[in-house]
């Protein structure tokens, strides 16, 4: 049976952050607040966990959730090398509403699905995502919604979706605006000598982050908008993330 906790009640908060450590420590999924929509999140590190995730939304490992983080220093753990410009995105818009896709660190015992070997690494805003982070580490998140519905904006509309699957929901009020993060893929930086003036930085979905805040921070290393509008973005990342 799950167990809906009202964060924004002090005695709820420290009951559901114990309870949602202890589920996440067993391998069980639970839905949290952030700072763009609700989550569903399992540890990273456990196979059986993020195949609970994904089976809970019904999906297919062809969709791997993304993975959030506590700090910006966690970045340079999952990943296999992170530029300058990445290092500006990271400075300018974390926490917030900014996925960053990257080649994965090669060492990284772990198995998010089918990721062609990288990752999509968010830290997100809001003092519970922050502090259940801190004490988890790394957590697998995607937004709490079956796939082809509207994402949650609530725990109670999470928990209408995902029900029982779900063993912990963590309330905090209806999320700030309902829009989900903009990802942006910067591969290109790594896998091409780590040389910036070799590559650009991809939008794959439109979201917090506007293409203008984006072209502030990288300039001309933002992939231009013709070309943007001319890739066929990969499915999965459309509600990937929280």
């Amino acid at each position: 049976m799950s167990t809906i906790f009202d964060c924004r009640d002090e005695s709820q908060l420290l009951a559901g952050m114990r309870h949602a450590r202890q589920a996440i420590g067993r391998g069980d999924l639970i839905v949290m607040p952030t700072d763009t929509v609700y989550g569903v999140a399992a540890d990273a590190f456990s196979p059986a966990a993020v195949q609970r995730l994904l089976d809970a939304k019904g999906r297919g490992r062809d969709q791997p959730p993304p993975v959030l983080i506590g700090t910006k220093e966690t970045l340079a753990a999952l990943a296999e090398s992170v530029p300058e410009p990445v290092e500006r995105l990271v400075e300018a818009f974390w926490p917030g509403g900014l996925t960053i896709v990257l080649p994965a660190q090669p060492s990284l015992v772990w198995d998010l699905g089918e990721t062609q070997g990288t990752v999509a690494v968010r830290m997100p805003e809001g003092r519970v995502a922050l502090e259940l982070l801190a004490e988890t580490g790394p957590l697998a998140v995607s937004s709490a919604n079956v796939t082809g519905r509207a994402a949650a904006i609530s725990a109670l509309d999470a928990e209408k979706m995902l029900g029982d699957s779900v063993a912990v929901y963590l309330a905090d009020g209806l999320s700030k605006d309902g829009i989900a993060s903009t990802i942006v893929d910067a591969t290109s930086l790594v896998r091409r000598g780590g040389d910036a003036d070799a590559g650009t930085v991809r939008i794959l979905r439109d979201g917090a982050v506007t293409r203008e805040q984006l072209h502030d921070v990288l300039g001309d290393l933002l992939e231009p908008e013709e070309q943007h509008e001319g890739h066929e973005h990969a499915e999965e990342q459309q509600d990937a993330d929280s």
